[in-house]
């Protein structure tokens, strides 16, 4: 099991009583931007997908978890590497906090601090990307904090309330391979 631990917050692998937040955070529409989802889950779906979380990183290809401020609270956002792809030593990465006064405490930034190092160092990536709608200003800032640069803009990408954004793609090279 996954435990990444920092400063005010630790990373962990989901938990089966992690169901009810998965839950809500899947069928939260105002996240749905971000997390490219299109219609609800349901309990039954999401506690088939918690049942197959332990799966390892290169056998799903995908890695998330739970960011939670005390042990054995209660997750209050996620993270995740997703797209891995070992034989060119990839993977995007993308994050969502739940509630607004947890983004005040700078738990975005520790909590993507602690998965870039875990990527690079432990799963020993060369690169990272994040996929972020040129308007998410809040996103835009936390991933350039840590160095990621934008290297292209995707024309109309994402269609929201009947118009088309632009969404940036950003990338985080790994200096130390």
């Amino acid at each position: 099991m996954i435990t990444l631990k920092g400063e005010n917050i630790y990373l962990r692998a989901l938990e089966p009583n992690d169901l009810e937040f998965v839950y809500a955070m899947e069928n939260d529409e105002s996240i749905w931007e971000v997390s490219n989802t299109q219609t609800p889950y349901s309990r039954f779906l999401v506690r088939q997908y918690l049942e197959n979380a332990q799966q390892d990183i290169y056998e799903a290809k995908q890695l998330r978890l739970a960011i939670c401020q005390e042990q054995d609270f209660p997750a209050i956002g996620l993270i995740d590497l997703f797209e891995f792809d070992p034989k060119n030593n990839r993977a995007g990465i993308g994050i969502v906090i739940q509630k607004d006064e947890n983004k005040k405490q700078n738990i975005g930034s520790e909590a993507l601090e602690l998965l870039i190092r875990y990527s690079f160092h432990n799963l020993n990536l060369h690169q990272l990307y994040a996929n972020i709608a040129v308007g998410n200003v809040a996103s835009i800032a936390l991933f350039t904090k840590f160095g990621f640069e934008k290297i292209g803009i995707k024309k109309d990408w994402i269609l929201l309330n009947n118009h088309y954004q632009d969404e940036a793609i950003f990338q985080l090279i790994n200096k130390q391979i």
